[in-house]
């Protein structure tokens, strides 16, 4: 039987998932003061539900409320069934769907408006001027209090009826740090070898797994590659999955970068070595990941989803009918089209709008892809707000507005995160 995108898929665990449309993490930055979900999510998730995809992951939600990826973060330090998350959790799965929360550490990714300490597994700066503040090795007590963190938001989120977790070990934050021999320069049993900097992520995965029980699903977030000169290799992506293969983990999503090599934006190519051009089938293949995750593919046989590129109907169920991957993984496209996979499977889109190949402030050395990675940096943070922006506007019942200007979506941004992280201080 040929797959296509309306097909059911049973996982490990034995969950099902209707179809096999995911709509992958997007930071909503919508909590209020104490870091609780609000009414806003639940609208939000609600609206993308009634959208059709078999599975929505919520954006990445906090272990520590010291350490926010960004101001307006959810923060879950509360393992017990907590009424703010409870009402997220129903409008979200209000349409027979799947809702995971994305659970996550920032690491050094934290701007210095929220953390002017932030942890990672050794001192090493990201080398994006003065916003981030240089971070503090992580202590042996650190690392087990981290652990132990997942664990409890795990349980949080099952207490709270949310059915099934994610674990980001991808995109620079701190898990992905622990895999990366650039950030990673520790000589203890979390560094050195692949099997000491991958501890780390199978410990979380081990309490997790502990905590929720076997038939909770659980789902790693992971980079192919970090595509940095000595970083997190795709042989080591390999590896790894292998590993979490025999951690018997219910889905493994791929994705690739870090916020000073943000190829998840699709800023940059997709390969190793940054001088050399992105392959000619993976230009015509769309996604940005895909001949990575041929190669991860091969290796294990844990249910797959690729997030990352794909534009076109066609690519996305030639993907499924070749094997190369069992979940189709979208994000960006939701905030401008929150009925998109209904539209998908009912034949009524072919072409995804690319609304971010518009979304610079310049060309060339102004552009995404500026050789000065400031200016690469502010102009994936001004498409981030772009989006942002159609979130907030779902979020509060309106239609998304495309016109929307960059310059002012990246403006209101910050002057909001700033907003929320001073009234924080206050609470």
């Amino acid at each position: 039987m040929t797959t296509t995108l309306d097909h059911t898929i049973t996982l490990p665990c034995g969950v099902i998932l209707k179809n096999r449309i995911l709509k992958s993490a997007m930071t909503e930055g919508m909590a209020d003061r104490n870091d609780h979900a609000t009414q806003r999510h639940a609208t939000l998730y609600k609206r993308w539900s009634e959208g059709e995809a078999g599975l929505l992951i919520t954006g990445n939600v906090m272990v520590d409320a010291r350490y926010l990826e960004r101001p307006g973060n959810v923060c879950v330090e509360n393992s017990d069934d907590q009424s703010h998350l409870k009402q997220w959790a129903m409008a979200g799965q209000s349409n027979g769907n799947q809702l995971w929360m994305q659970i996550s550490h920032p690491g050094r990714q934290v701007a210095k408006i929220v953390s002017k300490t932030p942890l990672a597994p050794s001192p090493v700066q990201l080398k994006l001027g003065g916003y981030f503040a240089e971070p503090r090795a992580l202590l042996e007590d650190d690392i087990q209090d981290i652990i132990y963190r997942f664990g409890v938001t795990a349980l949080g989120a099952k207490n709270s009826g949310f059915s099934g977790v994610q674990i980001h070990a991808a995109h620079g934050y701190l898990i992905s740090e622990f895999l990366s021999p650039v950030v990673n320069q520790r000589n203890d049993r979390w560094g050195g070898s692949l099997e000491n900097r991958a501890r780390f992520l199978l410990e979380i995965v081990r309490k997790v797994r502990n905590n929720v029980g076997s038939e909770f699903p659980i789902s790693v977030k992971l980079n192919s590659a970090d595509f940095q000169k000595g970083g997190f290799t795709l042989e080591e992506c390999v590896d790894v999955a292998k590993m979490l293969e025999n951690e018997k983990i219910d889905l493994l999503e791929i994705s690739g970068g870090t916020y000073e090599q943000a190829n998840m934006f699709g800023t940059t190519e997709a390969t190793n070595d940054t001088n050399q051009p992105k392959r000619e089938s993976t230009k015509q293949r769309e996604a940005y990941f895909l001949d990575y995750a041929k190669t991860i593919r091969a290796a294990v046989k844990t249910p797959f989803a690729v997030t990352g590129g794909f534009r076109s109907a066609d690519t996305m169920r030639e993907a499924l009918l070749n094997n190369e991957v069992d979940i189709i993984g979208l994000a960006r496209p939701f905030c401008v089209e929150p009925d998109l996979p209904k539209k998908l499977m009912q034949g009524k889109i072919q072409h995804l709008h690319p609304y971010e190949n518009t979304l610079q402030f310049g060309n060339g050395k102004l552009g995404v892809n500026s050789p000065y990675k400031m200016i690469s940096m502010m102009n994936v943070q001004a498409q981030v707000s772009w989006f942002s922006h159609q979130i907030y506007r779902l979020a509060e019942h309106k239609e998304p507005n495309i016109n929307a200007g960059l310059k002012r979506s990246y403006l209101k941004q910050m002057f909001n995160e700033v907003r929320i992280a001073t009234s924080r201080k206050r609470a």
